[in-house]
């Protein structure tokens, strides 16, 4: 019996491989890559306009505000505590703090203005009701100061006050009353329905062990 030479069986594997290979589908147009390209960017850039838009958005459901802060505006940690924030704009010298305060003397708003205003120059403002006062002063070291002090049903203080420079006042006027007016209070967590039970839950708890 004669025996193929081994090039002429790898020649006839090759073939038979070849024959049984798989069709290779066609390859995207340029049109579509860059498609897919555009849609992937489109939708990277509406989840970061997403975030930075959550970022700015600061919510304390504990202490019952909320407050919406410049867009680039970055978060000082290190000055923010469980009962507010501070924001600030990078290189410029303007902040905004905002910060819960209880008030166990239950003073009246008249009084926390008077204490709050106390040392600064060119202090102007007004009361809103007996709830709310909104003002402006200067701090006496070249700093404008537009000031909020909301008053909650509880007789706790949400301050919110945006410093900038007073040569920058153009700049920032209008900023710093937006910024106040998007400040807003309601209920802290402890005096609704569910914060208040598992209060009480965690109370019963504790006086069970």
């Amino acid at each position: 019996m004669k025996t193929a030479p081994l090039a002429a069986v790898l020649s006839v594997l090759l073939l038979a491989a070849c024959g049984r290979a798989e069709p290779v589908g066609d390859m995207p147009s340029q049109e579509e890559l860059a498609a897919a390209a555009n849609a992937a960017a489109a939708n990277a850039l509406e989840s970061q306009k997403a975030e930075e838009a959550e970022s700015r958005n600061y919510v304390n459901i504990e202490r019952g505000f909320s407050v919406t802060f410049p867009e680039g505006w970055t978060k000082d940690g290190a000055a923010s505590t469980a009962d507010g924030v501070v924001y600030q704009d990078p290189g410029a010298g303007a902040d905004v703090r905002v910060f819960w305060q209880k008030n166990d003397n239950d003073q009246t708003l008249q009084q926390i203005v008077e204490a709050v205003s106390s040392g600064s120059e060119g202090v102007d403002g007004d009361f809103i009701g007996d709830n709310e006062y909104r003002g402006t002063a200067n701090d006496g070291e070249g700093n404008n100061v537009a000031i909020r002090l909301l008053k909650q049903p509880d007789g706790s203080i949400v301050t919110a006050t945006f410093v900038y420079p007073e040569m920058l006042s153009e700049q920032y006027q209008a900023i710093a009353e937006k910024v106040l007016d998007s400040l807003k209070i309601f209920a802290p967590k402890a005096q609704t329905p569910e914060g208040g039970a598992a209060e009480a839950a965690n109370a019963t708890a504790a006086a069970g062990r």
